[in-house]
């Protein structure tokens, strides 16, 4: 990580964790005379689901603010907030956590391969292990890679629930739709402090 991603995860820490999320990552890179600086979030551990648009706008809005208070990014920037998205690799045990519902596929250490909807970790005194919809029990310890497989139906699903909250509204074309709810990985894109738009 370098020393501007440092300070900056310094600032928007905080930020992220008094909105009640997880800070997942964060970098800054300079991009021509400008800096561009990524910071991914996430709900806690022990929560199930996604994180909706609304809470991934207002800590969008807090991490900005904070970012232009302490002037912690030189000159002007490009502030992406995301989440992880069903595309992240399941390498640590938080987030086999935050699989859970999720359909998975496990490579194990014997080079097979486990599929099926994690429905449990458990903290075991050998270590933790993942609980299969079959009941199968796979040590974490077994696992070289996991994958959370997309589920269209699921997001169909979503996109349902979404359009029922919105009422007759839903079946309009507007900019204000089309935010990224219901997705896996919606993304805010946030001019900063001295960036036009």
């Amino acid at each position: 990580m370098t020393q501007q991603a440092d300070a900056v995860r310094g600032v928007v820490g905080p930020v992220v964790e008094a909105a009640g999320l997880y800070l997942e990552e964060v970098s800054a890179t300079r991009a021509g005379s400008k800096s561009v600086v990524r910071v991914t979030v996430d709900l806690p551990d022990d929560a199930v689901g996604s994180l909706d648009s609304d809470a991934l706008g207002d800590v969008s809005r807090a991490i900005s603010a904070a970012l232009d208070t302490d002037d912690v990014v030189a000159g002007a920037y490009t502030l992406e907030i995301s989440t992880p998205g069903t595309s992240r690799p399941l390498t640590e045990l938080r987030h086999f956590k935050r699989a859970r519902t999720r359909m998975v596929t496990l490579k194990l250490t014997d080079g097979s391969r486990a599929e099926g909807r994690l429905t449990d970790v458990l903290d075991d005194t050998d270590g933790a292990v993942l609980v299969l919809d079959d009941d199968r029990r796979i040590p974490v310890a077994d696992v070289t890679r996991g994958k959370v497989e997309v589920e269209l139906r699921r997001l169909e699903d979503a996109q349902d629930a979404e359009d029922s909250e919105l009422g007759e509204s839903a079946g309009e074309d507007t900019d204000e739709d089309s935010d990224g709810a219901g997705t896996d990985n919606p993304t805010g894109f946030r001019p900063g402090r001295n960036e036009e738009g």
